[in-house]
């Protein structure tokens, strides 16, 4: 006789309502925008009602965070050695959101509504500082490549240079945004190298590396 599956604990079904009402919330944002988004097409998407969203985040502010954090642990693996030519160039984003499933529009949508938060984030007292740990999070991620593949005679500290390489990959996705401009991802990575490491990167333009 076949055993039956244990049923979920009260935690295991608490975390489904979590990812389920985050994803809805991804596309919700996607297509409205951060402000316009209701909690109400939010929970319904999901399948739940708006009490669940309460039960589970303070409110659009934390659920919005709660994306982020989710697309920040999904582009961990992304962020990584731009000398590395056994891997293809990283991207401002789009690859990671192809590799998801989210369309083209839905991931600039997203972006959009990222720029919409931070803007309300910034001059709210209690987001701030919430923001300001995720940003810090990111910029170090990215001086984490600089301390690994960097020169050990660099003279500008690892940190610069990781702020250098976010304000690039953050300025090459506000250039996407503003229009049909053609950047790729060999441009990101041939700008990650010079940042890193700009001798080596005119060594490997000498000799046709």
């Amino acid at each position: 006789m076949a055993q039956l599956p244990h049923p979920l604990s009260r935690r295991d079904r608490q975390q489904q309502t979590r990812e389920a009402l985050v994803f809805a919330a991804r596309r919700v944002f996607s297509e409205d925008g951060y402000h316009a988004a209701s909690l109400e097409r939010i929970a319904r998407e999901a399948g739940f009602t708006k009490g669940a969203i309460y039960s589970n985040f303070d409110g659009k502010p934390a659920l919005f965070l709660a994306v982020m954090d989710q697309n920040l642990q999904l582009a961990d693996g992304d962020i990584r050695d731009p000398f590395d030519e056994t891997k293809a160039p990283t991207s401002t984003g789009r690859d990671l959101a192809e590799r998801e499933g989210y369309s083209a529009a839905a991931t600039q949508g997203f972006a959009l509504a990222t720029l919409e938060f931070i803007s309300a984030a910034a001059r709210d007292d209690t987001l701030a500082p919430q923001l300001h740990r995720r940003l810090a999070d990111v910029l170090d991620r990215y001086t984490e490549i600089a301390k690994r593949v960097g020169p050990d005679d660099e003279t500008l500290p690892a940190a610069d240079v990781g702020k250098l390489l976010a304000a690039l990959d953050q300025g090459l996705g506000l250039i996407l945004l503003s229009g049909d401009v053609p950047l790729d991802t060999t441009l990101f990575n041939a700008g990650m190298r010079r940042l890193i490491d700009p001798a080596r990167t005119s060594a490997d333009r000498a000799s046709g590396a």
